[in-house]
């Protein structure tokens, strides 16, 4: 387990951080994610919302955690259990439009930032490398909620998202009171990685080697060819999802952060082995090669039509969850799960925080 001292080591730290609203400061009362009701409490029910019928955040706030001024947005009372949702690639926290609301009328502290490189997320200073391996991405999450004084919260996610709530669930399991990961465990081997896997999966994995390619990053860095190419993205991995261009192009506004190409490249060419880490996470890289076990309360979903979703319903990571756990496949559903059956997604963190 790593403590709290050795993490402010890491990444910096500082003990003044404060949240400030878009219009100006706002003060940040102490919360943690606890169960509301006594034990063996019928578990609340979640009602049914069609996808879309949200299609913003009312407001913004942005907090200086570790080496980012984060930008989130955040719905529900200030003093509930904490839920915090993570998004992936190529998406923003518009993927938690329609799961944010339901989660706020449970009783939820909502809280939905903005990876680094996405967004209103920012580098507090030039000179901090633009990297985006796993645990450089996970520590943000942790000094988040050090600024937010979070101790304890729900983590859920998908994508880059399940990879950074994984990743807390097995190093910090003191701060995470239940986890929600789409596909599985996803922690990232880089010594697995160097294997290939089977041609079908490569394929869907293209956009990984093109990223590898000086052509991939010119296409990152020009606004036309990074737009079309998310947007393909969009089509191929959610090919049951009817969402509209207004939808894509409210996410794509996300996608012109300053460091939005840099992040997404030197991701995806670390997980390869092509681009290095920074020496100061090596302690953690190397527990995580180690595939560490997560004893959180846990469900996994898989969304059964996304390229991604490996064979045999969770079966080829579920010894990696050793505590209360429940594994779900949702049929007809692609890549951006919660977007796409935001219902079920929510029912999903309310069903894991009372396991």
């Amino acid at each position: 387990m790593i403590n709290r001292r050795t993490f402010s080591k890491a990444i910096g730290l500082g003990t003044g951080a404060a949240a400030v609203s878009l219009a100006g400061l706002q003060g940040v009362p102490t919360a943690s994610a606890a169960p509301r009701r006594g034990a063996g409490a019928p578990t609340p029910v979640v009602p049914t919302v069609t996808p879309g019928t949200h299609t913003g955040f009312s407001s913004l706030k942005q907090v200086k955690a570790g080496v980012l001024n984060v930008g989130y947005a955040e719905l529900g009372p200030s003093h509930g259990p904490v839920v915090i949702c993570l998004h992936g690639w190529p998406y923003d926290i518009h993927s938690y439009v329609d799961v944010a609301p339901l989660l706020a009328a449970q009783g939820y502290r909502v809280i939905v930032p903005y990876l680094r490189g996405h967004g209103t997320t920012r580098f507090l200073s030039s000179r901090t490398v633009r990297n985006a391996q796993q645990s450089a991405v996970a520590l943000d999450i942790i000094a988040l909620m050090d600024a937010l004084k979070i101790h304890k919260a729900v983590l859920a996610g998908f994508d880059w998202g399940s990879r950074t709530a994984d990743i807390i669930a097995a190093l910090w399991p003191e701060r995470v009171k239940a986890l929600v990961s789409v596909s599985g465990y996803l922690i990232t081997n880089l010594e697995a990685q160097k294997q290939p896997l089977p041609p079908k999966a490569e394929h869907t994995w293209w956009y990984q080697y093109y990223f590898s390619t000086e052509r991939g990053r010119l296409a990152m860095e020009n606004k036309t060819d990074r737009h079309d190419l998310c947007r393909l993205v969009w089509d191929t991995v959610s090919p049951t999802w009817n969402f509209d261009d207004a939808t894509f192009e409210r996410t794509a506004t996300a996608f012109e952060n300053p460091d939005y190409a840099a992040i997404v490249i030197h991701n995806y060419r670390w997980r390869l082995g092509l681009a290095d880490g920074e020496r100061r996470y090596d302690r953690y890289e190397n527990r995580l090669a180690a595939r560490p076990v997560i004893e959180v309360p846990t469900i996994t979903l898989d969304p059964e039509v996304d390229p991604f979703t490996a064979p045999g319903d969770g079966s080829s990571y579920r010894d990696r969850f050793t505590g209360k756990y429940v594994h779900r496949t949702l049929k007809g559903i692609g890549h951006n799960l919660p977007q796409e059956a935001p219902t079920a997604f929510a029912r999903a963190v309310v069903d894991a925080d009372h396991l």
